[in-house]
């Protein structure tokens, strides 16, 4: 009999040469655990999906509780469910209220590409702006706004009258014009390794955009629910966007995403035509019912507000000769090597050390560090020292 790893490269679609190759047979908490009994702690969350941890028990029972209720019924938007009916009011009860109605889809490329149709409906306009290291998705539309050459050039010709600008450049926001249907931003910019806004940054797009009439779309796939140490982005920047997308923690483990706007907006995808926009499983109930447990293990363990002691943590901790930097808010962070030729190495060879940690798409100074909210202090105290052993290992033979 073939081994799993054999049928992994034989028969899965690969997305690099060189996949981690790790094999988890049980995940708990902040844990997960392979086929000898091998324990890896997470220390990136599936890239930010399990903001609850692996398994949460709420999480688990609600899931088993909405299988024995119902799986799939009918093509989303006909029929009322209660798991995507209940969940969306959840949401929009800790939204600003112009974020008053969510259109579930099934991950974050569909989020975004919801929106920016959304946009364009609405405005009646087609220039999109976006800009420069900006991670989107890997879909048609999303790829057009993703913010790397690398990753575009061999699927081109991809959406037209998109326009890429600088990240935290002021001059960048005068390209928002009176032809502009909408411009799409990671309020922290996450594959560029943390990138935060700077100087009200977010609050000058905003104010932009009013003038224009373009709208603001924020993607807060990564750093929604309480990722960076507030429930969202808009908490912290105090910025309110058009159009906010959600996916990853949004399902709580469970593939699940959501452009959510007012409903003045979303109405427009009603009519001319009807089924402006149409997706089949989105908002499946098994993952609305995970996501709302999640969400409510988030909000009763006070997970929000603990991020912040325990990102603390981790960059006093974060001391080493290889450690220039290790920047970002609550569980979002990105440790800078003072030799990017060591990060590889050292994500390659971190499960040998128990960890697993991953890289940013366009970033090669640093990987991340994104582990589940409900990582405990010993945990982390752990996981700062077996990173330190890491790091001595990368100097003793990758530095040969």
């Amino acid at each position: 009999m073939l081994s799993n790893r054999q049928l992994f490269l034989m028969h899965l679609g690969q997305t690099s040469s060189a996949p981690l190759m790790v094999e988890i047979v049980r995940a708990e908490g902040a844990f997960m655990y392979g086929p000898a009994g091998e324990k890896y702690l997470d220390l990136i969350s599936g890239v930010s999906v399990s903001n609850t941890g692996h398994c949460h028990p709420k999480v688990v029972e609600a899931v088993k509780s909405q299988v024995d209720a119902y799986l799939h019924l009918m093509v989303y938007g006909e029929m009322i469910q209660s798991p995507q009916v209940r969940y969306a009011a959840a949401l929009t009860t800790i939204l600003p209220h112009e974020l008053n109605n969510v259109y579930f889809v099934n991950s974050g490329s569909e989020a975004v590409e919801g929106a920016l149709k959304l946009a364009k409906r609405f405005t009646g306009k087609s220039r999109i702006i976006f800009f420069k290291n900006s991670y989107h998705g890997s879909t048609h539309g999303a790829l057009s706004v993703q913010g790397s050459e690398l990753y575009k050039n061999s699927f081109r010709p991809l959406l037209p009258d998109t326009f890429q600008v600088d990240f935290n450049d002021e001059k960048s926001i005068e390209s928002i014009d009176k032809k502009t249907a909408c411009v799409i931003v990671e309020p922290v910019q996450g594959e560029a390794g943390v990138i935060f806004p700077e100087n009200d940054f977010l609050g000058k797009i905003r104010k932009r955009c009013n003038e224009t009439g373009a709208l603001l779309i924020f993607d807060e796939i990564q750093t929604g629910f309480g990722r960076i140490g507030h429930m969202f982005a808009i908490d912290r920047f105090d910025v309110v966007p058009d159009i906010l997308l959600l996916a990853k923690a949004l399902g709580g483990g469970m593939p699940l995403g959501a452009f959510i706007s007012s409903k003045e907006i979303m109405s427009s995808l009603i009519t001319n035509p009807q089924l402006g926009h149409i997706t089949t499983f989105g908002g499946h109930p098994v993952c609305c019912a995970a996501g709302l447990a999640s969400l409510n293990v988030i909000i009763e363990e006070n997970l929000v507000a603990s991020s912040a002691g325990k990102s603390a943590l981790f960059k006093k901790e974060l001391n080493h000769p290889l450690i220039a930097e290790a920047r970002g808010e609550g569980l979002f962070l990105a440790v800078r090597l003072t030799d990017p030729n060591y990060v590889q190495y050292a994500i390659t060879h971190a499960p040998d050390f128990g960890l697993i940690l991953d890289y940013f798409l366009f970033c090669n100074t640093a990987f991340r560090i994104a582990p589940p909210l409900i990582i405990s202090n010993d945990e982390i105290l752990w996981a700062c020292g077996q990173l330190k052993k890491l790091l001595d290992d990368v100097i003793k033979k990758a530095g040969k």
